[in-house]
């Protein structure tokens, strides 16, 4: 018999609005501060284009059901979800702001007077912010303070982490979800949802690169000091691959999505040009067109489906080392990375990285959750996971803090003040 589920006190909902699935997950927070996994789902993805929405109707469809069978599964609904921005132009920049204190013990006062005090420095350069968040404070410029309350300085100053993103795509977004009949209650770059899936703690703070390989977009980021530092996303995805195969052995993209993940590897071995494969699936013998250089059982030798991936994957690597070497992480300034996303469940894909970015890589998939299905226990799922875990965490935002005499606007709980909605009405 299962064991019971333990008393849920709180429910996060998610939506990740991928260009090749579309995917929804239920979280609860346990009262002895477990999360536990409620209910998830995914469907293929609709009216979704580089993670930019481009048909209306088709993506709101796409996370209606998505949500309502996650929903099915956890016996329980919801009327507000996170969710996860891959695409949109996202960038993101560090402001340092510092004020006097004068040799005094530091209060709580200061510390929001600070954060205050930062709100002036964001520059959004024509841009939505989604994220403005305090990172490490300095006590008279040292660096690396996590909580400076009760200590003394000269000045205290705070390095503030901003991501970037496109309006009129997130717009997109929220009113897609909204049509979805469901409230919004935040965006957040993919890059760091899957930081809070994947990243420990301790590679967080010494330093790692994370690279999120979806359909359609890569995103890289880096992540040093307990914080997000950088993102480029790159237009090149895993669908790019598919893309490939289909073309150089003629076949139609099915086929070809099913080859490369059924017998697709980024290694080749010495076994590959004599292990022959079936292009058509089981059942399926005698539909589709044979393959360009295929036998009279329409098989091709693996050799030929691998050095079409190596080919596509070598062009993606390429684009990824210039992301990494734009955002400071390469040559001894560089340390380990971190692949997750659905491109990631490619065969052999961490050696080949390994060996063409020249540094230790490993796959990064959700942590162990009480209650995730073994479908969604995958790199393809990390950021939906991190999106829950993002919600509960609730990382303090600095446009949500006020100086003492004004009202402050805090953020907990469910369906309270929106603050991409603020954002867009701060900004827009």
């Amino acid at each position: 018999m299962a064991a019971p589920l333990p008393r849920i006190s709180r429910v996060f909902g998610a939506v990740n609005i991928g260009s090749f699935r579309v995917s929804a997950m239920i979280m609860g927070l346990a009262d002895g501060g477990e999360m536990v996994v409620l209910g998830s789902s995914h469907r293929a993805s609709e009216g979704i284009k580089r993670g930019y929405v481009t048909d209306m109707r088709a993506a709101t469809h796409a996370i209606r059901t998505a949500v309502e069978k996650a929903e099915a599964n956890a016996n329980t609904s919801i009327s507000s979800v996170w969710i996860g921005c891959a695409g949109a132009g996202l960038s993101s920049k560090i402001s340092s702001v510092e004020i006097a204190i004068g040799g005094r013990r530091i209060e709580e006062d200061d510390i929001e007077h600070l954060l205050y005090a930062a709100r002036d420095h964001i520059q959004p350069d024509g841009k939505m912010v989604l994220h403005a968040q305090p990172a490490h404070y300095t006590l008279d410029g040292a660096h690396g303070v996590a909580n400076p309350k009760g200590l003394h300085a000269e000045a205290l100053g705070v390095d503030i982490h901003v991501t970037l993103a496109e309006g009129p795509p997130i717009r997109n977004l929220i009113e897609a979800v909204q049509n979805a009949h469901l409230d919004v209650e935040g965006v957040v770059a993919s890059p760091l949802a899957a930081a809070y899936a994947c990243l420990s703690a301790e590679e967080r703070e010494l330093g790692v690169a994370l690279i999120e390989i979806g359909a359609q977009v890569t995103n890289v980021s880096v992540h040093a000091g307990g914080m997000l530092l950088g993102l480029k996303s790159v237009a090149v995805g895993s669908n790019d691959i598919t893309d490939a195969i289909a073309s150089n052995l003629g076949i139609r993209r099915s086929q070809a999505e099913r080859l490369k993940c059924v017998a697709g590897s980024a290694i080749a071995t010495p076994t590959d040009h004599r292990e022959m494969i079936a292009v058509n699936a089981p059942g399926d013998e005698a539909s589709g067109p044979l393959a360009r250089g295929a036998d009279e059982q329409n098989r091709i030798a693996r050799a030929e489906l691998v050095s079409v991936v190596t080919d596509r994957l070598g062009v993606l690597t390429a684009e990824i080392a210039k992301g990494l070497k734009a955002l400071g992480f390469s040559g001894a300034a560089g340390g380990q990375v971190v692949l997750t996303g659905g491109g990631a469940e490619l065969h052999g894909i961490a050696e080949f990285m390994q060996g063409a970015l020249g540094r230790p890589v490993r796959i990064g998939k959700p942590p162990v959750l009480t209650g995730l299905p073994e479908a969604h226990a995958t790199p393809g799922f990390a950021t939906l996971a991190g999106l829950c875990l993002y919600a509960a965490e609730d990382p303090v935002d600095i446009r949500s803090v006020g100086p003492r005499h004004q009202p402050t606007r805090r953020y907990s709980g469910v369906g309270l003040v929106n603050r991409v909605v603020q954002a867009v009405k701060e900004y827009f």
